[in-house]
């Protein structure tokens, strides 16, 4: 049985990782399925929602990577952390590309805002089904 404290830097990887995943299938099955029944617009806010989904997530996994390999640093084989600055600097701008993208999408596309929201939850959905599954982990 896995505990807390044997939570490692790989185990958070793969948990995004997996999530990352998730949302994959989730915009391979749902933007067919929209573009049938609600046409192309709708499936298109629905995969940029999970593409700006997505890409926060990949973005904390890589802000996170580099604060843990700061505070991991002082073992005994300190990997080489990448610079902050530049992982904070693409954290800000992929999220101003995001505000970007969805104040043009709406803009622009005459689409179902529902099916954007939907997109935008699929990261959230992604993650707390890997927490599920971690709770299980833990618990069996």
């Amino acid at each position: 049985m896995k505990t807390f404290e044997t939570y490692t830097d790989e185990d958070f990887k793969r948990t995004i990782w997996n999530a990352l995943r998730l949302v994959a299938i989730g915009i391979a099955v749902g933007v067919p399925l929209l573009w049938w029944k609600l046409g192309w617009q709708s499936a298109a806010l629905l995969a940029i929602g999970a593409l700006i989904s997505g890409s926060g997530l990949f973005e904390w996994l890589r802000l996170m990577t580099a604060v843990m390999a700061r505070m991991d640093s002082g073992g005994e084989n300190p990997a080489p952390a990448r610079p902050l600055a530049s992982v904070l600097i693409g954290f800000f701008l992929r999220l101003g590309f995001a505000v970007a993208l969805l104040y043009g999408s709406l803009k622009l596309l005459d689409g179902s805002v529902y099916a954007l929201m939907a997109g935008l939850a699929f990261g959230v959905a992604a993650l707390s089904i890997e927490g599920l599954r971690l709770v299980k982990s833990w618990t069996v």
